[in-house]
Protein backbone atom coordinates (compact mmCIF):
# COMPACT_ATOMS: atom_id res chain seq x y z
CA UNK A 1 0.00 0.00 0.00
CA UNK A 2 1.23 3.44 -1.05
CA UNK A 3 2.45 5.80 1.89
CA UNK A 4 2.77 9.47 2.61
CA UNK A 5 5.91 10.85 3.51
CA UNK A 6 5.86 14.18 5.70
CA UNK A 7 8.95 15.94 6.82
CA UNK A 8 9.03 19.61 8.42
CA UNK A 9 11.33 21.84 9.38
CA UNK A 10 10.74 25.07 11.28
CA UNK A 11 11.49 28.32 9.46
CA UNK A 12 14.06 29.95 11.74
CA UNK A 13 13.14 33.82 11.80
CA UNK A 14 13.61 35.47 8.12
CA UNK A 15 15.87 32.73 6.55
CA UNK A 16 13.91 31.63 3.28
CA UNK A 17 16.51 29.70 1.75
CA UNK A 18 16.80 26.67 0.56
CA UNK A 19 21.05 25.81 0.15
CA UNK A 20 20.59 22.79 2.55
CA UNK A 21 17.77 21.29 0.59
CA UNK A 22 19.38 21.89 -2.96
CA UNK A 23 22.50 20.55 -1.46
CA UNK A 24 21.02 17.64 -0.61
CA UNK A 25 18.70 16.94 -3.93
CA UNK A 26 22.24 17.21 -5.12
CA UNK A 27 23.60 14.66 -4.11
CA UNK A 28 20.82 12.69 -4.29
CA UNK A 29 20.65 12.82 -7.80
CA UNK A 30 17.42 12.17 -7.89
CA UNK A 31 16.60 13.69 -11.52
CA UNK A 32 19.34 11.44 -13.13
CA UNK A 33 18.49 8.09 -10.86
CA UNK A 34 14.95 8.06 -9.65
CA UNK A 35 14.71 5.90 -5.99
CA UNK A 36 12.74 2.70 -6.69
CA UNK A 37 9.39 3.19 -5.45
CA UNK A 38 8.94 7.05 -5.47
CA UNK A 39 6.14 7.98 -6.66
CA UNK A 40 5.44 11.92 -5.84
CA UNK A 41 8.35 14.30 -4.39
CA UNK A 42 7.33 17.53 -3.65
CA UNK A 43 8.94 20.79 -1.38
CA UNK A 44 8.19 23.88 0.09
CA UNK A 45 7.50 26.74 2.44
CA UNK A 46 4.41 26.58 4.57
CA UNK A 47 4.00 30.20 5.98
CA UNK A 48 0.53 29.67 7.81
CA UNK A 49 2.35 26.73 9.41
CA UNK A 50 5.80 28.18 9.85
CA UNK A 51 7.18 24.99 8.24
CA UNK A 52 9.73 24.19 5.02
CA UNK A 53 7.94 21.02 4.31
CA UNK A 54 8.67 17.97 1.92
CA UNK A 55 5.79 15.80 1.23
CA UNK A 56 6.02 12.24 -0.93
CA UNK A 57 4.12 9.53 -1.70
CA UNK A 58 5.98 5.95 -1.80
CA UNK A 59 4.61 3.12 -3.28
CA UNK A 60 5.25 1.17 -0.09
CA UNK A 61 6.88 2.03 3.34
CA UNK A 62 9.39 -0.86 2.54
CA UNK A 63 10.43 1.79 -0.40
CA UNK A 64 10.91 4.38 1.82
CA UNK A 65 12.64 3.02 4.36
CA UNK A 66 14.85 1.45 1.75
CA UNK A 67 15.75 5.09 0.08
CA UNK A 68 15.95 6.49 3.62
CA UNK A 69 18.59 4.22 4.79
CA UNK A 70 20.67 3.43 1.81
CA UNK A 71 20.44 6.69 -0.01
CA UNK A 72 19.44 9.62 1.65
CA UNK A 73 20.80 9.36 5.41
CA UNK A 74 24.30 8.88 4.17
CA UNK A 75 23.66 12.55 2.99
CA UNK A 76 21.90 14.22 5.51
CA UNK A 77 23.97 12.35 8.30
CA UNK A 78 26.79 14.67 8.40
CA UNK A 79 25.03 17.56 8.25
CA UNK A 80 23.19 16.76 11.09
CA UNK A 81 26.36 16.27 12.83
CA UNK A 82 27.22 19.70 12.15
CA UNK A 83 24.10 21.50 14.10
CA UNK A 84 21.58 20.41 11.52
CA UNK A 85 18.01 19.52 13.16
CA UNK A 86 16.08 16.31 11.95
CA UNK A 87 12.37 17.21 10.53
CA UNK A 88 9.56 16.11 12.32
CA UNK A 89 8.88 13.30 9.85
CA UNK A 90 5.45 11.36 10.00
CA UNK A 91 4.65 8.18 7.58
CA UNK A 92 1.26 6.97 7.24
CA UNK A 93 -0.61 4.52 4.78
CA UNK A 94 -2.98 6.09 2.27
CA UNK A 95 -6.93 5.28 2.49
CA UNK A 96 -6.70 6.31 -1.46
CA UNK A 97 -3.83 7.19 -4.16
CA UNK A 98 -4.51 8.92 -7.97
CA UNK A 99 -2.02 8.82 -9.86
Amino acid sequence: MAVAVIQEFPIEGDDRTTTTYDRVQEALGVAADPPPGGLVHTAGFDEEAGVFRIFDVWESRAAWDAFLNDRLMPIVRPIMEDGGRPPETRVYELHDFMG
